[in-house]
Parts: structure tokens; C-alpha cells; sequence
């Protein structure tokens, strides 16, 4: 009977026995398969799950170059800033935590208030809205609370969003002590130009992001911005490296070095502004050259703008008016009808031009001067700017001839600058041209050139006739030649116009008289052309070189529509010609010359007065 009352016990033992070993069994079976399946079926799968988990990404960051004047002289550097950004989904689980945990302290079901998903998001705006933190958190980044809100909270699956980029150092220790869940610091650099507004139009500007977008910025991107390295290495538990799997080294940006000389750049800068508000003029531009390297010593424009705070500038003030912008040059070109005319041989620095009785008519138009000047010498017709004397040269020349010399002096095309948005000016080429069109393009009509095309030319005639390509890079000094050079013009005739020009300044244009030093120029006045003709505005501008005994530097200055009763080229722009070329014969230590002789021509060379002079 024992026996009997045992057995069903057994056979339950034994039962419960093998289904705990079907169970582990099956168990076993499931895992070997498993793993059977993530090995031979999908190993790159588990492969990449195991990376996950195992390798990591370490990016070795490169700062932006810099860029310096030609003495080393700071114009562009990167300071550390720190952008903020946040993890919405991250604040969101941190919050439902948080609430989730104070419901479990007063005692309630959370299981049935994370399910109760209106209740949930009505406790989790009210947590986060009693948050002093966040308050303080918009408040130090300047930002409306409703904003960081809508950011923060919007969409609670986004898993990145800026909330302010490029803050100082010492905003991002605040919010760094403030300890917000979701809310993250990422170490960046910004742009910054020491000397702001000066070198604004050489130097422009860089994005939010780093990329140059204008001026030295854009156009040397590459070369400033460099590779980053990236290192991608496997780790262990303890976080240690254990193995490199692939390595790109960093490649470090180059330092530019310009040409620019930021103390004649400040000098011009200062004078051109203070020129542009006294006279109530629009606009002003001034260059400054080497005449032997074609280096741009001093490239400024007003108005200008701050490029470390370019919000509310006007688009107007970015445009680098001394490349883009071309104006009728007006007498400014006179010097070279008068080259073009000795380049030629029909007339030599003793010729009498008859420009009686002071006006002529070509094609039914009228070209004359203010009074009859009879006969000039060429030296004379450049002293009191006749335009009747440079027509009569200019129609004295086979007309191919003749055109050719403005394209020789680099009318009509770039002069290899490089920067961005440079304009070629205005100079035809066409075969017809008329009697009247030759004889008013001799004083500066019917052309249109760019400051910078100028300050070319004008760097030419000081070169003795050699033309070089303009550069806005420092060049190696120690080299032989610089740059790319053509011979234009003769030495010859080159420095005969170079000496008349003296003379101008001598004799008709006092205000551009450097003291101490001996300087040479032509000024300009020309009415604004519009479309179908001219306007009631005028442009004034004055070009000039020095020391004539050895000329070094050449200057444009153009003063774009000025508003008051003064407009004549002499009377606006030749003042500051002689500052800005004071200043800079002083700070580039070039010696006076106003007790040398003029600079003579080899063998020989004759005076006003037809008389040879020796060397």
C-alpha cells in the first residue's frame, strides 16, 4: 500500500525533471544558434555591434592660419570660443526620470503614470518650468526663455541643436557650473581681426563655421584651413587603447604674409575717411605701391565695416570699391597720351604743339580749354592739363598705335591681383573710332579704369616703362626680379613724363607737395557717366609718385562724388595724397630728395628750354 501511495510522486519528479531539462536544453539550443547565426550567417553585423562598443573616433583638430601684414603684424588670428549646444532627448529621459522618481517618493504607481503619457508631460513641463537653471541658462546666452524652450523641448527625439555658437570662455564656465542635464560644450575658434575696419576689404571675413567668404579669407581658403587628423583606435573594458586601426595625419595650415604694411594701410585709412566726411563725398579709395615689386603696400575704401560685428552693415560696405568699381580717370591719363606721343618719335620733349585758338570741332562737337594756351611744349600741356594739347597729340598718332598704349598699360584687363571681384575696367576694342572719341580718350574719356589699374600704370612710368603684375603677397626680396615684369614703354621716355609731372606738382598743384621730398603727379576730374551719358556728379582723383630722384612709391587717391562746392581732383584729392605719401616715405625710411637733381635720362636729355643737359 506504501509502495502504491509513493509512485505518483516519483513520476511528478521525474516529470518536472526532464521538462527543466527540455527547458535548459532548449535554452542551450537557442543560443548556440544564435550564435552559430550572428558568426557564420551575419559576422559583419556582429562585428560592427562588437565596434560599437569597442572602437572609437579621436579627431586631432587644426586651428586656421593667420594672416600677417609684411612686418609679421597680425591681421587675422583664431581665439578659442566654446558653442553650446543641447541633447533634447537626453533632457527629455533625464525629466521623465526625475519625475518618475519624486512620484515613487511620494508613494505612487509609476508604472502607471509613465503610462498615463498626459499626466507625465503635465508634471514634466511643470518640473522643467520650476528650474530656476534654465532661466539663468537664456539669460546668460541673451536669448528669449521661450526660445531655449521651443529648442529644448519641441521635439524631445532630436538628439542635437545649437543653442548658442562661439561664447566666451567665461559664459561657458557658467553654464558648465549650472549642470543641466542635455545641455553640452563644444571647445571652437572664431575669427578675429585686430585691426577691424582698416584691412576689413583686404582681409574680409569668415563664416560662423570657419570658411572664408570674402576677400583673403575666400580666396586663400585652402591654404588656411588645413586637415584635420582623425585616429580611429579599439579599446578595451578599462577604456584603454589596445589597437590603431587607422590613422590620417594632420595636415597644419599655412600662414599667409601679405604684401600690405599696416601702417601705411592705418595712415591711408584714416586720411581717405576723414577726406570722404569732410568733402560729403559717397565714397573714396586709396592705393599705395611699390613701383619695383608691384607689391600692394596699402589697399583701403570708405565707408567701410567692422568684420568682427557685421550685423546691420549695409552690403554697400563690403564692396571693395578699388578693385570693383571703374570711374572715367579723367586728366589722370593725360601723362600717357603724352608717353605715347614720345614713344612714337614724331615728337620729343622740345616739340611746340600749336593749340590755338584753344577749341576745336570734330565731328560736329566741340573740344577746348578753359583759354587759348597757343603753343606748348609737352611738359606745359601736362602743367595746365590741356585738353586741346593731349587731342592734338592723340590725333597726330597712327590710331592702332595709339590704342595699343592703353592696353600695353594694362587697360582693359586684371593686373593679376587675384582677388576676388576684381573688375578689368572699361577700355575698347573696337576698329571704328572716331576723330572726336581719340581726341577726348587723350584727356581721360570714354575709358574707365579700376584704382588699382592706376596705381599700375602710374607704378609703371616710376619703373622707367616696366610693368609689373600687382601682388597683394609678400614677395622674397632677396630675388633678383619680382614678379612678372613686361617692358612697355622706354626708360627714356618714361622718366622724361615722370619729370613733367614733377613739374605739374611744382607749378599747378601745391597742395600735393610733400614736404622735404620731391613728388610728381596729375590729378583728375571727370563727371560720372551714366547710362545713356553723363550725370551732374563728379569723381576727383590724383595719382602720383615719389621721390622723383628715385621713385619708390606710387599713390591713387579717388574721391567718388563729393557733395559739396569743392570737386576738383586738386582740390579734394591731392591733400591726401600728400599725407598718405608723406607718412609713408617716412615710415618705409626713404630719404629726403628735395635738394637732388632730377632724375635725367640716359645719355642725355634736354630742358624746357630745348637745351642739352648731361647726366
Amino acid at each position: 500500500m506504501r509502495s502504491r501511495g509513493k509512485k505518483p510522486t516519483n513520476t511528478l519528479i521525474t516529470w518536472r525533471f526532464l521538462l527543466v531539462c527540455s527547458v535548459v536544453l532548449l535554452v542551450f539550443m537557442t543560443l548556440v544558434a544564435r550564435a552559430a547565426f550572428l558568426q557564420v550567417i551575419e559576422p559583419d553585423k556582429a562585428r560592427s555591434e562588437s565596434d560599437k562598443r569597442t572602437v572609437r573616433v579621436e579627431k586631432q583638430h587644426v586651428q586656421r592660419g593667420m594672416i600677417f601684414d609684411r612686418n609679421g603684424k597680425e591681421l587675422a588670428v583664431s581665439v578659442p570660443v566654446v558653442s553650446v549646444y543641447a541633447d533634447p532627448k537626453a533632457l527629455h529621459k533625464s525629466l521623465i526620470s526625475k519625475v518618475l522618481r519624486q512620484a515613487r517618493k511620494n508613494g505612487e504607481d509609476q508604472q502607471a503614470l509613465a503610462e498615463n503619457t498626459v499626466e507625465l508631460d503635465k508634471r514634466i513641463a511643470a518640473y522643467y518650468n520650476n528650474d530656476i537653471r534654465w532661466r539663468e541658462l537664456a539669460d546668460v546666452l541673451r536669448i528669449d526663455p521661450s526660445k531655449v524652450n521651443s529648442r529644448l523641448r519641441d521635439n524631445p527625439k532630436r538628439r542635437f541643436v545649437y543653442l548658442k555658437r562661439q561664447v566666451t570662455p567665461a559664459v561657458a564656465n557658467y553654464i558648465g557650473d549650472l549642470r543641466l542635464p542635455g545641455i553640452h560644450l563644444l571647445d571652437e575658434s572664431k575669427r578675429y581681426y585686430p585691426a577691424g575696419e582698416v584691412t576689413a576689404h583686404v582681409i574680409g571675413f569668415t563664416n560662423i563655421d570657419g570658411h572664408g567668404i570674402e576677400g583673403i579669407e575666400k580666396l586663400y581658403e585652402k591654404a588656411l584651413t588645413g586637415v584635420e587628423g582623425q585616429r580611429t583606435i579599439r579599446k578595451d573594458a578599462q577604456g584603454r587603447e589596445v589597437e590603431v586601426l587607422d590613422e590620417r595625419e594632420r595636415v597644419e595650415p599655412e600662414s599667409i604674409h601679405l604684401s600690405i604694411d599696416q601702417r601705411i594701410q592705418a595712415l591711408a585709412y584714416k586720411e581717405l575717411k576723414g577726406a570722404v566726411r569732410a568733402f560729403k563725398a559717397t565714397s573714396g579709395s586709396v592705393v599705395v605701391t611699390n613701383v619695383h615689386t608691384g607689391e600692394v603696400l596699402a589697399l583701403v575704401n570708405s565707408p567701410s565695416y567692422n568684420p568682427n560685428n557685421r550685423s546691420g552693415v549695409a552690403v554697400h560696405r563690403l564692396r571693395n570699391r578699388a578693385i570693383t568699381d571703374f570711374y572715367e580717370p579723367g586728366s589722370t591719363m593725360k601723362p600717357l597720351t603724352v608717353l605715347s606721343a614720345l614713344e612714337f618719335g614724331e615728337v620729343n620733349t622740345t616739340s611746340i604743339i600749336n593749340t590755338s585758338p584753344g577749341w576745336m570741332r570734330l565731328g560736329g562737337r566741340r573740344v577746348s580749354d578753359p583759354i587759348n594756351r597757343g603753343k606748348m611744349l609737352p611738359e606745359d600741356i601736362l602743367i595746365h592739363s590741356s585738353n586741346m594739347g593731349t587731342s592734338k597729340l592723340a590725333l597726330s598718332l597712327p590710331k592702332g598705335y595709339y590704342l595699343d598704349k592703353f592696353f600695353e598699360a594694362g587697360f582693359g584687363e586684371q593686373t593679376g591681383i587675384e582677388l576676388i571681384g576684381e573688375s578689368s575696367g572699361i577700355m575698347h576694342q573696337r576698329e571704328r573710332w572716331s576723330k572726336f572719341e581719340l581726341a577726348t580718350l587723350s584727356y581721360g574719356m570714354g575709358i574707365a579704369a579700376t584704382p588699382l589699374q592706376l596705381a599700375r600704370f602710374y607704378s609703371t612710368l616710376a619703373n622707367g616703362g616696366v610693368k609689373k603684375t600687382l601682388t597683394i603677397l609678400k614677395r622674397d626680396e632677396k630675388t633678383e626680379q619680382f614678379g612678372d615684369s613686361e617692358r612697355v614703354f622706354s626708360q627714356e621716355n618714361s622718366l622724361a613724363v615722370v619729370n613733367m609731372l614733377e613739374s605739374v606738382v611744382n607749378d599747378h598743384v601745391a597742395r600735393a607737395k610733400v614736404e622735404g621730398y620731391r613728388v610728381g603727379g596729375k590729378t583728375g576730374t571727370a563727371f560720372k557717366a551714366l547710362a545713356g551719358g553723363y550725370g551732374n556728379d563728379y569723381v576727383g582723383l590724383f595719382s602720383g609718385i615719389a621721390p622723383i630722384s628715385n621713385p619708390e612709391i606710387a599713390v591713387v587717391v579717388v574721391i567718388n562724388e563729393p557733395g559739396g562746392d569743392l570737386y576738383h581732383g586738386g582740390e579734394i584729392a591731392a591733400p591726401v595724397f600728400s599725407r598718405v605719401m608723406k607718412g609713408s616715405l617716412r615710415l618705409l625710411n626713404i630719404a629726403p630728395d628735395a635738394h637732388t637733381e632730377t632724375a635725367v635720362l640716359s645719355p642725355a636729355t634736354t630742358n624746357k628750354k630745348g637745351e642739352s643737359s648731361d647726366v
